[in-house]
């Protein structure tokens, strides 16, 4: 099994591509703790390395975070290692009656009309660029002209994630929806 890395904006932050699905079609999830990654045997596994902070899927990468102190020279082998046992070992990503941080595409409800166009644009624009860089960002809500999105994977804590956010998305959605006047995350 031979498994692609990048960089991410984010130091913290290294993409793994094993050259297969990973969460599919099936949405995105995102862990902070082994407590949370119960429900996925793959980010469990990960997050038992130790200096490991964060395990975010996507369809067909996984963004891994390490803590401040950890030095991926010595990290990329064990993670690249952890993925290639938890494949091998014929397990899950995600338990059967486990379910994805978000809805995929098409499938979440509109609240109303400018928070529909919102998420198209959100999903047909902005997500798959932002997959790109290993992170993720889904729409929370539209309120009072204020866009509220959830950033994660490698874009949570990323340096350059409020020029994104300010300069790119900001920008983008008060082009196409003047109903927006702000983009702020959501921690």
């Amino acid at each position: 099994m031979f498994i692609e890395t990048e960089t991410t904006p984010n130091p913290a932050t290294v993409k793994f591509l094993p050259g297969r699905d990973v969460m599919g079609e099936n949405g995105t999830a995102d862990f902070r703790d082994s407590e949370a990654a119960s429900n996925s045997p793959l980010a469990s596994r990960l997050l038992e390395v130790e200096g490991i902070e964060g395990v975010f899927l996507g369809r067909d990468f996984l963004s891994v975070s390490k803590a401040d102190a950890a030095d991926w020279f010595q990290l990329k082998p064990l993670v690249l290692g952890a993925i290639m046992e938890h494949f091998t070992s014929g397990q899950p990503v995600m338990h059967q009656d486990a379910k994805p941080d978000d809805a995929p595409a098409g499938e979440a409800h509109d609240d109303d009309e400018v928070s529909g166009q919102i998420r198209e644009l959100i999903e047909t624009r902005v997500r798959p660029a932002v997959a790109q860089d290993g992170g993720d960002i889904v729409f929370e809500r539209f309120e009072d002209g204020v866009v509220y999105l959830h950033m994660r994977g490698a874009c949570a804590g990323c340096p350059s994630s409020t020029m994104t956010l300010k300069h790119g998305i900001e920008n983008m959605l008060r082009h196409y929806i003047p109903e927006v006047e702000e983009v702020q995350p959501i921690m």
